[in-house]
């Protein structure tokens, strides 16, 4: 069965960013599953995404046929970014650390694929609808210290943060994977290794 899957990398370190490798090893173990899998990246590092601005927001929510041309050019942006989510089934996430939380690219990036009547729509009684369904996800995690578990769990704020957001656009089959502890003596010297050995695709 092919897959078409969506590789997101969002650190800078380029080949040397362990969420990256971390996230090629998600995808070397889907495309074991699914031997015609078609894979396609896009590098945040490389490409950044614009912060949201009155520009971006107001083409939104302006008709398609009073676009000025700026507006048009500015959620052209967006608009390419929804359509690479839509046509895919899977994505993998990669999300190192960052003072706790994920990169700003990855933010600016998610908020231009969180868009009101595209990804998501709101029922009559209030409640949100995610609009992209029967996706699944994953996110490859990296970090200096331990916050699967222990006294830093509660600071932790890439993988709740992740999981909300693409549920409320309508992803909710996710799962993680961790290199965790990098920087602590006695975990560090095997956390690579341990991480990427914990990939199983089921």
């Amino acid at each position: 069965m092919s897959k078409k899957v969506l590789h997101i990398i969002t650190s800078p370190q380029g080949e040397a960013s362990v969420s990256k490798q971390l996230g090629s090893v998600i995808i070397e173990k889907i495309q074991e599953k699914y031997p015609d899998s078609i894979v396609k990246e896009r590098d945040l590092a490389k490409e950044a995404f614009p912060h949201l601005d009155g520009l971006q927001i107001g083409s939104w929510f302006t008709p398609a046929e009073n676009h000025t041309s700026e507006q048009m050019k500015a959620i052209k942006i967006s608009d390419e970014a929804i359509a690479e989510m839509q046509e895919a089934d899977i994505y993998v996430f990669g999300a190192p650390f960052y003072n706790f939380a994920i990169t700003s690219t990855l933010k600016a990036y998610l908020d231009h694929i969180a868009r009101p009547g595209i990804t998501f729509s709101y029922k009559e009684n209030g409640m949100p609808e995610g609009l992209l369904k029967n996706k699944k996800a994953y996110i490859a995690i990296a970090s200096s210290g331990v916050y699967s578990e222990g006294p830093m769990q509660s600071f932790d704020f890439v993988s709740p943060y992740l999981k909300f957001i693409l549920g409320f656009i309508g992803i909710t089959d996710i799962t993680t994977f961790r290199v965790e502890g990098q920087r602590i003596p006695g975990l560090q010297e095997t956390a690579l290794q341990k991480g990427l050995e914990s990939v199983v695709i089921e």
